[in-house]
């Protein structure tokens, strides 16, 4: 039987701790007991706890300041209080202090049953809320792999045998090309689906905080540390981490994650507490992570630890069939979402995509789509309509060639920065770049921010 979760009994009465250790242990759940304050917040300063039923009248630590303790330590911790009918109004204080029910004296196995359950319930809603509002902030793709070429039916085949196991999987493939929906489509596919998806753009994290933002804090931790935060690593619980970008992470944390998929238990900043995890891990690379391990960039051990069911998602060049199926796919999306009523591309403008090479992959092709609508004169996309970034695009005849596309790039970063005020991810996936490149450029042209 699964352990339904990990429960701390805090009561001076040993009937109770015992009551409750056999009636919740036969339900599924994992029991601790403690006959006192001093040992119940040892034991969950040591181990992290789902739920915890307190007495609140103990000799000692009351058990009001236990609840402070525990609230201040672990906040996503629910708290049931047990308290005699005499002292309901304490029950009252302890709720305004973050307790979430409380349970009178005496209750029977069923009361406990259920009340229990209600709070078990309301944690994981919580910890689903939360990954929710992660979720939100970060710019999802079409929940569909779109393509027929070969190269895609196996991708899809793959993507069918592995996703109801567990294995860890690498998916490798160049920037663009879609491998965050790979990773998407195995968590839908899993036993996990309906668990938390957290995605971890590693490109994106600020080495100081990498820590932080995986594992979580503890209040006081570091400078800035005010409260104690839950890390990517505990929102996916029971779900799925995607780490996006894993070449991207240091010496220092690929130890740590190392570590974390070895023992299935992380520690918060600040913290000696161990917490358990129960999580399928998803990485994806535009590296040659092999060339990294031997040049020592990347630990071996943890490339193999990541790569147990690699996963290489063509690049859009060698796909070309599909290039019809995705622009005509991503025009239905734009026009709707625009409001223009553009119907379709002409046979010059669908011929022109399909010979373009697509550097930026399928994020350019559908940033090339939404632009071509956003321009179209008429109903049908036209070859004028479109703009390949990288590609000459027509400016005076008068320009010598290598002048023009250099102008033109200029031209269209600074368009970028200008109209996300310089917020370099979404300028990078507005021109179907990664953030590495966009860098580059800008140097290349001397662009500074006014």
């Amino acid at each position: 039987m699964p352990v339904l979760g990990n429960i701390l009994v805090i009561d001076d009465d040993e009937s109770i701790r015992l009551g409750c250790a056999q009636a919740l242990t036969q339900e599924g759940y994992r029991v601790q007991p403690a006959e006192d304050g001093a040992t119940g917040l040892r034991l969950a300063a040591e181990e992290s706890f789902d739920l915890v039923l307190l007495d609140l009248k103990m000799p000692g630590i009351s058990g009001i300041q236990v609840l402070e303790k525990l609230k201040e330590d672990s906040p996503d911790t629910v708290v049931v209080v047990i308290t005699g009918y005499a002292t309901i109004e304490s029950a009252v204080e302890a709720m305004r202090k973050g307790a979430y029910d409380y349970l009178p004296k005496p209750f029977t196995p069923e009361m406990l049953s259920t009340t229990v359950k209600r709070a078990m319930d309301h944690r994981q809603l919580a910890m689903e809320n939360m990954c929710l509002r992660m979720a939100l902030r970060e710019k999802l793709g079409p929940d569909n792999l779109i393509g027929n070429s070969p190269a895609m039916v196996e991708v899809a085949q793959l993507i069918r045998r592995v996703a109801p196991t567990d294995a860890t999987v690498l998916i490798v493939g160049e920037t663009g090309s879609g491998k965050e929906l790979v990773a998407r489509a195995l968590h839908r596919w899993s036993h996990r689906r309906e668990k938390p998806f957290v995605a971890v753009d590693c490109a994106a994290l600020v080495e100081s905080l990498v820590e932080s933002e995986l594992f979580g804090h503890v209040r006081g931790a570091f400078t800035g540390a005010t409260e104690t935060t839950v890390g990517k690593f505990e929102v996916a619980n029971k779900g799925t981490v995607f780490f996006d970008e894993i070449g991207n992470v240091s010496a220092e944390i690929q130890a740590k994650l190392l570590r974390a998929i070895q023992e299935r238990e992380i520690m918060k900043v600040g913290s000696s507490r161990r917490i358990q995890i129960d999580v399928r891990i998803i990485a994806a690379t535009n590296n040659d992570l092999l060339s990294d391990v031997q040049s020592g960039a990347f630990r071996e051990d943890l490339f193999y630890r990541l790569s147990v069911v690699p996963i290489r998602l063509p690049p859009l060049r060698e796909r070309r069939q599909d290039i019809r199926l995705l622009a005509e796919s991503f025009l239905k999306g734009v026009r709707t979402r625009c409001n223009r009523d553009v119907t379709g591309f002409s046979e010059e403008a669908m011929r022109a995509l399909e010979t373009y090479d697509w550097p930026g992959n399928v994020r350019e092709l559908e940033n090339s789509v939404e632009r071509a609508v956003v321009m179209a004169e008429s109903r049908v996309i036209q070859p004028d309509d479109l703009f390949f970034y990288g590609a000459v695009h027509p400016v005076p005849a008068d320009h010598p060639k290598e002048g023009r596309l250099s102008q033109v790039e200029n031209q269209e970063i600074l368009g970028a920065l200008n109209q996300f005020n310089w917020q370099m991810a979404k300028v990078a996936d507005y021109l179907g770049i990664n953030r590495k490149t966009l860098r580059e450029k800008i140097r290349k042209y001397g662009i500074s921010r006014p």
